[in-house]
């Protein structure tokens, strides 16, 4: 097999097929090019200025056979432009490309090959040709991402600008207005079909492009560039839904979102493009500071679920403080739309406590309820005495989402043993109480945590019991509670009561309903309805009084459960050891002092609530059978 012979051969065999040595060597880069002197100062004032100064000092040498030498190392685009510019001066015809314009629109202007060297010279043919790439959207990508090879050349040339300027015109505008050709996954999927009739080759239709027909084109573009276009599409007024979009899909394309390793190793990276996925972790950490401060300000813009992916990206990739405070502060404003799952950030300090990061979504929680503290108090004002809305229900519509979102997530976390009991009601705390519509989700979330450090002290679990409001405990929860051995005795009486409230009232509930619907359906009191209707009746009465049997059944259980339990506490009594323990656990203060026994029953028989919390029953007091009387 012949070896290929090296490209500059086949000029130098061209250019001396007509017998003429080579007077001239032209370095470029490591490659010398024997050349005429004649064409070439004919075309370039520079190669002009060049080779005269050379000839004078071959001539005061006395050196006319020898061959002069000239160094063009700094030219743009190296040797394979000077390759095509060395034809173009011969007058080769030479084919111009999106691919090789700018670079030969550079050496042009370097060479300064002006129309006052020979009309059509290569500076204008070159920008008559970048007129017809500015036309094109595929094309003016291509020579866009040429323009990294001689930047400094066309950003001198205004080469990098008019390009951006012509991809964001587009971007912004309707494609199926206009007949450029659009390359990427968008453009496959609407594809110009063929139809032939009575022997004639047409065109169909195109069908209509999506909002993200862009996204995939301008993301083969590196980092600066691409950051330049996204700048020059928002000064063009584009919907910030549609500049997040693109800085998604940007992203997802060169960041490991989904973990340590990059998406690009799954094949999803095509060259020629960022060389992100193979570079060290200071690029992608730069990646992605700059596209969290490209990022749409507006709230909702930019998906939550995303924004607490590029937040435990930034984690991963050690990324400045200001620019995780920023990732933390746009999931706060719109934390009402995050999901669990995504709030399980792993812990990646250097000194690891707990298993994910408490501390990020406290900041995150307590940002939210900075940014929307307006609404807060406004809806807050709103409650009337049995904490329900009066107005404006749509306003804490967020913060009861926000609100069922952390007591999942520290239902999720509670079984974590290196947990701290200060975090857990840090976070439990910052919820307001009129936020919660029912109290399962802390309590569910407070048991488990219960479940999992055994160890705490009982005034532990009292301070952790607190965070529940007992009156909105589901009837389901509450009979739970009233049989859950990981609670105190004082929250066990506690819960038992509202138990009984609860059942009380619904017993109420159910009478009153029955009487209004009697009264309604016989209003006369005379007319006495058909054989039908009063069967019907009979059949809701009968299941209404088994329902009110039931619950009458319940409350006869907790009344008998309470006295029970009051027998207990006066057996406990009869020894001292008994009743200071009992005392400690009732937060009673007992005199030193020893009382005759008539005095002590009466003193036992009498309920004392405890200064540091409010009276459990009320202002209700305990009859001797056990029962609540008013």
């Amino acid at each position: 097999m012949a070896t290929p012979e090296p490209t500059i051969s086949v000029v130098y065999r061209r250019l001396c097929s007509t017998g003429l040595p080579n007077d001239v060597i032209i370095q470029v880069g490591e490659m010398a090019f024997h050349l005429h002197k004649f064409p070439l100062l004919s075309r370039s004032r520079v190669l002009e200025n060049h080779i005269s100064e050379l000839s004078d000092g071959d001539d005061k040498k006395g050196d006319d056979d020898k061959k002069s030498v000239l160094q063009l190392n700094d030219l743009p685009g190296g040797e394979k432009t000077f390759l095509l510019v060395s034809k173009f001066c011969y007058g080769v015809k030479i084919e111009l490309t999106a691919l090789n314009v700018v670079s030969l629109r550079c050496a042009a202007d370097y060479l300064q090959m002006t129309e006052d060297y020979g009309d059509g010279n290569l500076i204008m043919q070159t920008e008559t040709f970048l007129d017809e790439v500015f036309g094109n959207w595929v094309d003016t990508i291509k020579a866009l991402e040429t323009c990294e090879e001689v930047l400094p050349n066309a950003e001198e040339l205004h080469i990098v600008s008019r390009c951006i300027n012509s991809l964001a015109m587009k971007a912004c505008t309707d494609p199926s207005l206009f007949s450029w050709p659009v390359s990427g996954s968008s453009g496959s999927q609407s594809p110009v079909g063929t139809v032939f009739w009575n022997g004639i080759h047409t065109a169909s239709k195109p069908h209509s492009l999506s909002e993200d027909w862009w996204y995939e084109d301008v993301s083969s573009l590196r980092l600066p560039l691409y950051k330049r276009l996204i700048q020059a599409v928002g000064s063009r007024g584009m919907k910030p839904e549609r500049i997040a979009g693109s800085l998604m899909f940007y992203a997802k394309k060169y960041l490991p979102l989904n973990g340590r390793q990059s998406s690009l190793q799954n094949g999803t990276h095509a060259a020629p493009g960022p060389t992100l996925s193979a570079s060290s972790q200071t690029d992608q950490r730069t990646l992605l500071e700059e596209i969290v401060e490209l990022l749409p300000d507006q709230k909702g813009i930019t998906p939550t679920k995303l924004l607490l992916r590029l937040l435990r990206t930034s984690m991963i990739l050690h990324a400045s403080p200001s620019c995780r405070e920023n990732l933390e502060k746009r999931v706060g404003s719109q934390l009402d739309q995050a999901v669990m799952d995504d709030l399980l950030i792993p812990n990646m300090g250097y000194s690891v406590e707990t298993l994910y990061d408490i501390d990020c979504v406290q900041r995150i929680l307590d940002h939210f309820m900075l940014v929307d503290e307006d609404a807060i108090e406004s809806a807050s004002n709103c409650l009337d005495d049995e904490g329900q809305m009066m107005g404006g229900s749509h306003k804490l519509t967020p913060l009861t989402m926000v609100a069922n979102l952390v007591d999942n997530y520290l239902a999720e976390v509670a079984p974590d043993v290196n947990l701290k009991l200060m975090k857990f009601r840090s976070l439990a705390a910052v919820i307001p109480d009129y936020a919660r519509q029912n109290e399962d989700g802390i309590y569910r979330a407070i048991d488990i945590y219960l479940k999992a450090h055994p160890w705490l002290m009982d005034s532990e679990r009292e301070q952790l019991c607190r965070l529940m409001n007992f009156q909105k405990l589901s009837l389901e929860a509450i009979t739970h509670a009233a049989q859950n051995e990981r609670l105190p005795l004082r929250v066990i009486v506690q819960v038992l009561f509202f138990e009984q409230l609860q059942l009380r009232t619904s017993v109420a509930s159910w009478l009153y309903v029955t009487d209004n619907l009697e009264s309604s359906q016989n209003p006369s009191g005379n007319l006495a309805p058909n054989r039908n209707d009063r069967a019907i009746q009979l059949g809701c009465a009968d299941n209404r009084i088994v329902a009110v049997d039931d619950i009458r059944e319940r409350v006869t259980e907790l009344e008998n459960e309470c006295l029970s339990m009051k027998q207990e506490m006066e057996k406990l009594v009869k020894t001292k050891r008994s009743w200071n323990s009992l005392c400690k656990m009732l937060g009673l203060r007992l005199k030193s002092k020893s009382c005759d026994p008539k005095a002590s029953k009466m003193h036992c028989n009498a309920k004392v609530s405890p200064p540091s919390t409010p009276p459990l029953l009320n202002g209700k007091q305990h009859q001797d059978n056990g029962q609540l009387v008013d």
